[in-house]
């Protein structure tokens, strides 16, 4: 797929972030976009992005709130769409929404651990499950699937767990570097491709947030500042033990922010590599240098890869702050 111009985008995770970046990046190509989010206020400031420049005559942007871990949901989304959209095929698929949260079998509920699980790696499960069908409808189409480093190194650091995500980023690329053959073999006009960024600016760490507490809220409950205050202890923060409700609540915000705005590759950046390695029909897709050296370094010598010489000699090189 040499250019989007003229096709129909489905976007998962569409209002912030990469799936925000993706659908405006899309849209300015002249590519019909449907995205899905489980919070319309920011899918409609997606919408309005997309929207700043004039759309070409015909070219639509579709907003449809859903919860990717619910096969239901999606299912009313992809018949919204075939409405909306006047289709019976779409061309894209950015399996693209995600959480954080839930890492520790041990200090994280069973529940927080599967709504991560279910949304990270059952919302791509799901998604491609669904669309499928409109996607070999297409004369061509390819799956794009968000994995993650963490779907080949299962760390942010040392002292911090991190088992759910990692699973779920793991089956994502998983799947998807079986599908490439299933494809072939069953539908060879549709690719896919596994996407595997390193820290990207977004605001996944107040979104995990909110989903995880269903609250909408920025701000932590009692039980996750003091969650939050016993993972500082362990990670050797100064004093984290005397530190006040309000302090934790402002070091929380702080990683917020500074995961959003100091990354080393912005949303704007991700989707630009995505959106070219689509076109280069490239099934792997690195996002970032970290993402490179991080992959390049598990593969060299991956006995070591859980190592704390590892990570700090690693986090050292790209300048990662994370864990």
């Amino acid at each position: 797929m040499k250019d989007f111009a003229g096709k129909i985008a489905v976007i998962t995770g569409g209002g912030t972030g990469m799936g925000r970046e993706l659908a405006r990046q899309l849209v300015a190509e002249g590519c019909n976009v449907a995205m899905c989010d489980v919070s319309e206020a920011a899918m409609a400031e997606t919408k309005r992005l997309c929207e700043l420049e004039k759309l070409p005559q015909g070219l639509r942007v579709t907003t449809h709130v859903a919860d990717v871990s619910i096969e239901d949901h999606l299912k009313r989304f992809r018949d919204e769409l075939a409405e909306q959209q006047k289709t019976d095929r779409i061309h894209l698929l950015f399996n693209n929404a995600g959480i954080g949260g839930g890492g520790s079998l041990f200090t994280n509920t069973r529940e927080q651990w599967e709504r991560t699980f279910n949304i990270c790696w059952g919302g791509v499960y799901l998604g491609v499950r669904t669309f499928l069908p409109m996607l070999v409808a297409a004369d061509e189409a390819h799956i794009v699937n968000t994995a993650s480093v963490n779907g080949f190194w299962a760390s942010i650091g040392m002292n911090q767990s991190h088992t759910a995500y990692s699973a779920a980023k793991f089956a994502v690329k998983g799947f998807t570097e079986a599908l490439i053959n299933d494809l072939r073999l069953h539908a060879p006009h549709v690719k896919c491709s596994v996407v595997m960024p390193g820290h990207i600016g977004t605001s996944i760490v107040s979104n995990s947030r909110k989903v995880q507490s269903a609250d909408g809220s920025e701000r932590l409950n009692g039980d996750e500042v003091a969650l939050t205050r016993k993972r500082m202890v362990a990670a050797g923060v100064p004093n984290a033990d005397k530190m006040s409700d309000e302090d934790i609540q402002a070091a929380f915000a702080e990683r917020a922010r500074s995961f959003l705005e100091d990354a080393p590759t912005t949303a704007a950046q991700a989707a630009r590599i995505i959106l070219d390695g689509v076109k280069a029909e490239q099934w792997r897709i690195l996002v970032g240098e970290d993402a490179k050296r991080l992959d390049e370094r598990v593969r060299a010598t991956p006995e070591q890869a859980y190592d704390r010489a590892f990570y700090e000699s690693f986090t050292q090189e790209v300048g990662w702050r994370l864990g």
